[in-house]
């Protein structure tokens, strides 16, 4: 069975943007030490157009080899003409409204979300499944995520997009993994307690 990592960037009282979604206060952080640590250990997280510029078209998937995010996140993407921002993956976009595809390499899911997430969950393979985003596809999939890689940026918000964007039971996490850097971000690994 594939893992499904919810791998996200949030502040410390765990927003992950602002009420919009808008997450640009948190670009400041990512220092060449973290870029490293990103390019070394989630290379396929950093988008297709990130990865060109910085040389990485080559790097092979060390973790993941499909991606799922919302609409909203997408739409990101799509607001600079890029269709396919995470070309070096398998990419599929959870929406309700969003009814075609603008890419052909990205697949649109319209309906039963958490269905086709376990579908992708129990594909034969080695290489787990990046929950890009957003807030409410994460609240929506929370009892299938296996693992949480947060990224927490020295910033409170106060008020914003929080990391789930739905209800849900209590579930306890193992840490299994914690990274400090000197800019004050801290990632923290946790799996699902079973």
């Amino acid at each position: 069975m594939r893992k499904l990592t919810y791998f996200v960037a949030c502040s410390i009282d765990g927003f992950i943007g602002d009420e919009s979604g808008d997450a640009s206060f948190m670009y400041p952080y990512v220092d060449e030490p973290f870029l490293e640590y990103l390019r070394t250990e989630y290379p396929e997280t950093i988008a297709t157009a990130g990865r060109r510029a910085l040389g990485l078209d080559d790097l092979p998937n060390r973790r993941f080899d499909t991606v799922v995010q919302g609409r909203a996140s997408y739409e990101v993407a799509l607001k600079e003409g890029i269709t396919s921002p995470y070309a070096h993956l398998r990419e599929y976009v959870a929406s309700r409204t969003l009814r075609e595809s603008p890419d052909p390499h990205v697949e649109i899911i319209a309906a039963d979300l958490v269905a086709r997430v376990r579908e992708l969950k129990a594909e034969e393979g080695g290489l787990g499944i990046y929950l890009c985003g957003g807030s409410r596809v994460a609240g929506e999939l929370y009892d299938e995520i296996d693992e949480l890689v947060i990224k927490t940026y020295p910033i409170a918000l106060g008020t914003g997009m929080p990391m789930f964007g739905a209800g849900f039971d209590v579930s306890e996490f193992v840490l299994d993994e914690l990274r400090p850097f000197k800019n004050g971000v801290l990632v923290r690994t946790y799996r699902r307690k079973r």
